[in-house]
């Protein structure tokens, strides 16, 4: 009666990984989106970078208010500090001054797009027209093209990482999420970036963040304590002659 039981089992376990492979094989064929996730030649941004010269950089994405952004420069000002800020179009369009002034104090601006979409859901043509209207935008202000992309909400397929790079973006991410969007006071966020931080990390925050202006100057002191040097975006990643491992972890060749 075991022998019948324990035979009886195994075949139930094997019918049952016979199924769940039949089932990846048939979302494989029928959703591409899932397919990729699947797939050994599945394309990724950058998240981080391997360093070991305890470089690090800072982002900003802006595309919902201006409230606190000249206090950030002011910051960044105080503390000698450089940093990368991705700009959506509408928000250039409403905030061209605040444009020019982040231009003018020295910080990097990469592109985010031009209406904030979900950028794995577009076509090819529909992800060169978010890229190129904010590029125009941003270079008739500042007179500079933008290298870099970062996709709203994280989110991209292979499509956006080919035409991106068709296009000569850098597609970016970040290793370390502030959430400082979740407006759980400044502690935490200062707690998250602290604890994380690697050389070559990319930190991720947000221009109009409530506890922004608490935060900020607390994580420039104790990273300046730790040793990092803060830098934009493109002093940290590599331009040419890399690869990019499975966690998104950029290393020279």
């Amino acid at each position: 009666m075991k022998k019948y039981l324990f035979k009886k089992i195994n075949i139930i376990i094997l019918f049952s990984i016979i199924l769940l492979v039949l089932s990846i094989i048939f979302i494989k064929s029928s959703d591409p989106n899932i397919a990729e996730v699947f797939s050994p030649d599945k394309k990724l941004p950058i998240y981080g970078v391997d360093r070991d010269d305890k470089k690090v950089a800072i982002s900003f994405d802006a595309a919902w208010g201006d409230e606190f952004t000249k206090d950030i420069l002011d910051i960044l000002d105080e503390n000698k500090i450089k940093t990368t800020f991705f700009l959506v179009e509408f928000w250039v369009d409403k905030y061209p001054e605040l444009v020019k002034e982040i231009d003018k104090r020295g910080h990097e601006i990469g592109n985010h797009s031009s209406s904030h979409p979900y950028m794995s859901e577009l076509s090819e043509k529909q992800i060169v027209e978010e890229l190129k209207k904010t590029e125009k935008k941003i270079h008739k202000l500042t007179g500079k093209t933008t290298v870099l992309f970062r996709p709203p909400y994280g989110d991209y397929n292979n499509r956006l990482i080919e035409v991106s790079n068709k296009n000569n973006y850098h597609v970016i991410q970040w290793s370390i999420d502030s959430l400082d969007w979740k407006e759980k006071g400044v502690q935490p966020v200062v707690d998250r970036v602290v604890k994380d931080i690697n050389s070559g990390s990319i930190i991720l925050f947000h221009n109009n963040a409530k506890y922004v202006t608490g935060y900020l100057p607390i994580i420039l002191k104790e990273l300046k304590e730790k040793g990092y040097e803060i830098v934009p975006i493109s002093e940290v990643i590599y331009k040419k002659d890399y690869y990019i491992d499975h966690r998104g972890i950029q290393y020279k060749k």
